[in-house]
């Protein structure tokens, strides 16, 4: 199967003010695969993920160098266009956060943005989304209704819907899965699964087993640098650096 691909990160380092966080991070993430990060809390994988889309540029006194290319072009090329960049690479949160309206409005946020305004059309997107999130038929009926008198299970798919709602390439989780509970999170790994057959999904995990059960690709980070990457089958089975076997053999961390 030719594996394409999606997201080329090239020599990539970031500094907080002088904190280096990400050390020459090289690495090729495949279109219609999930991807993993895994390692220790405060090891850069969420720093990582956010400079995918360059969410890092919201923090103050961070500095980046090196390339980050999707589908070849650098998004830290000073043309281009930022909310053109998030729209084609989503994000969703380790908290749910859907925003104080209707289901409804949350999912058709992006696209009235966007400039959608034809009610025919939306209707038609809000349907699509929460179907490709696997809610459809638990919220079909409360449409109108708040979006925050879901559960925690049911608003993290919201936003998932709401993250595909503006048609993105790539998906980030960062954690999406570590507020909730197990059944939730098996229906949100479920959804994972059928993501990657339209999208390129990337996630951030402190869960081993997640990462096994869910990701074709891992990366192994420590103290901001990449360790090891490659096929979760064989980062887990056949660890080619000692300091990722002692960590998932738990060892540390």
């Amino acid at each position: 199967m030719e594996t394409k691909t999606k997201i080329s990160v090239e020599n990539l380092n970031l500094y907080y003010g002088e904190n280096h966080a990400l050390k020459d991070v090289n690495m090729d993430i495949c279109a219609n695969a999930i991807t993993a990060f895994i390692g220790p809390s405060g090891c850069g994988k969420s720093t990582f993920l956010k400079t995918l889309n360059r969410m890092n540029d919201l923090v103050e006194n961070v500095r980046i160098d090196g390339r980050v290319c999707l589908d070849g072009d650098d998004i830290y090329d000073s043309g281009m266009d930022t909310t053109l960049l998030r729209k084609r690479v989503g994000m969703v949160f380790q908290q749910p956060n859907p925003f104080p309206m209707s289901i409804y409005d949350n999912i058709a946020y992006g696209p009235r943005v966007h400039g959608i305004k034809s009610k025919a059309k939306l209707d038609e997107i809000v349907e699509e989304s929460l179907r490709g999130a696997a809610i459809f038929d638990e919220v079909k009926d409360r449409l109108k209704k708040s979006a925050l008198g879901l559960s925690g299970g049911q608003q993290q798919r919201i936003c998932i819907a709401r993250a595909l709602a503006v048609q993105p390439e790539v998906i980030l989780m960062d954690e999406p899965t570590s507020a909730l509970d197990p059944i939730s999170t098996s229906k949100i790994e479920e959804l994972m699964e059928q993501l990657k057959k339209q999208y390129t999904v990337i996630v951030v995990t402190h869960n081993m087993q997640q990462a096994v059960r869910v990701s074709d690709y891992t990366a192994f980070f420590l103290v901001g640098e990449m360790v090891e990457f490659g096929k979760t089958k064989d980062i887990f089975s056949y660890p080619q650096d000692k300091r990722t076997e002692d960590y998932i053999t738990g060892r540390f961390g």
